[in-house]
């Protein structure tokens, strides 16, 4: 059979092969960085964003600018004024399918409706923190499930992102309050709603204002110290620490603005764009959440977070096993059938019991 009458016979490879053929020391060990990818772009992402603020303070539409569209509740269909600001902290989830250059992502925002609108506030986070932990508890009966999913629904909440009013002042009890409890059960991005009632002199007075309240009452809002992997890390980290809390401006409307479409907002005095660092702090927070931390965002809500209600779960439901004789052999059938039926518990009598004693507060 001559040269040109060969069959070929393509290689899935084939780039690899070609790029690298005539290095006879290649292995070919950096092809699985493109297995990954495939794998991920079939299977697609999730991400769970839960905002937490006053009414009026711009959560949805900060929401809408985040991701150019309209992810967040559409306040337009209630017409009642009384309706608008709920007599009861309310739990909203909205869940979105989105694609960009072939990534396909599951965005569900959660928002809290009547955070902080009453006149008598106290325990006001209870509500929230029930449901961050309801997540959890539905994750961990998926996974101790014996036929389990492949792959289980996470509906775990990564971010928190908690909106201060901008009084220029202090941080009220109120926001303390939330922040210190739900730290530890969530990472917390805290950032100053409508930045641009301020100036740029109080706009950083405040904020400088606000780390100190946080340092003093210790309270470790995402990215956390303790979590930094390396020192390149923390050095990336250090400068996000340095600008939190993000003073923000959200806007849905576009202007134009020396020949450029623009998201922004028209004033008297100009248009406050909302990309511009030098008029806000969106665009950090825009990278931190999607661009440069999503991933860690995850990482830390399932190895750290999760981990702790975990590992409290399963040490409740021990805690009457290890009560038994000391006859090992003897009591572990009848401790596993304890740990059977104490973890499948809640899923005949609810989980409001169980999160109670595991709010994970210190």
């Amino acid at each position: 059979m001559s040269e040109s009458a060969k069959p070929h016979h393509p290689s899935p490879q084939g780039k690899v092969e070609k790029s690298h053929g005539g290095d006879f020391s290649y292995v070919g060990i950096d092809a699985i960085l493109e297995q990954m990818r495939r794998k991920a772009m079939k299977q697609g992402f999730e991400l769970n964003l839960m905002v937490v603020g006053q009414s009026g303070l711009g959560k949805s539409t900060l929401m809408n600018t985040l991701f150019k569209s309209k992810v967040s509740r559409n306040k337009s269909v209630q017409s009642n004024p009384e309706e608008r600001i709920p007599k009861t902290i309310e739990i909203k989830s909205i869940s979105h399918d989105i694609e960009e250059k072939g990534v396909r992502m599951k965005l569900t925002v959660i928002d809290t409706p009547g955070f902080g609108d009453q006149i008598n506030n106290e325990n006001c986070w209870q509500p929230i923190m029930k449901f961050i932990n309801d997540q959890y508890e539905a994750y961990l009966q998926e996974e101790i499930n014996i036929n389990r999913k492949k792959r289980i629904p996470d509906s775990r909440v990564h971010c928190c992102i908690y909106f201060i009013p901008p009084t220029g002042h202090c941080l009220r009890p109120l926001d303390v309050e939330f922040m210190r409890r739900l730290s530890k059960v969530v990472n917390i991005v805290p950032v100053i709603a409508k930045a641009d009632t301020l100036t740029l002199e109080e706009r950083e007075s405040f904020k400088q204002t606000i780390r100190e309240e946080l340092r003093a009452n210790g309270i470790d809002v995402y990215p956390q110290k303790e979590f930094d992997e390396d020192a390149e890390d923390r050095m990336i980290n250090d400068k996000i620490r340095e600008m939190i809390p993000f003073a923000v401006v959200g806007s849905d409307q576009e202007y134009q603005v020396n020949g450029k479409r623009l998201l922004g907002r028209k004033t008297k005095w100009g248009t406050i764009e909302v990309e511009n660092i030098a008029h806000c702090e969106f665009a950090y927070l825009r990278d931190l959440l999607i661009r440069t931390h999503m991933q860690n965002i995850k990482d830390i809500t399932g190895s750290i977070h999760y981990e702790t209600y975990r590992v409290r779960r399963l040490n409740e439901s021990n805690g009457h096993v290890i009560a038994q004789p000391s006859d090992h052999t003897a009591v572990q059938p009848k401790a596993n059938g304890q740990l059977e039926e104490q973890l499948d518990a809640p899923q005949t009598n609810g989980v409001a019991a169980p999160h109670e004693a595991l709010s994970h507060e210190m």
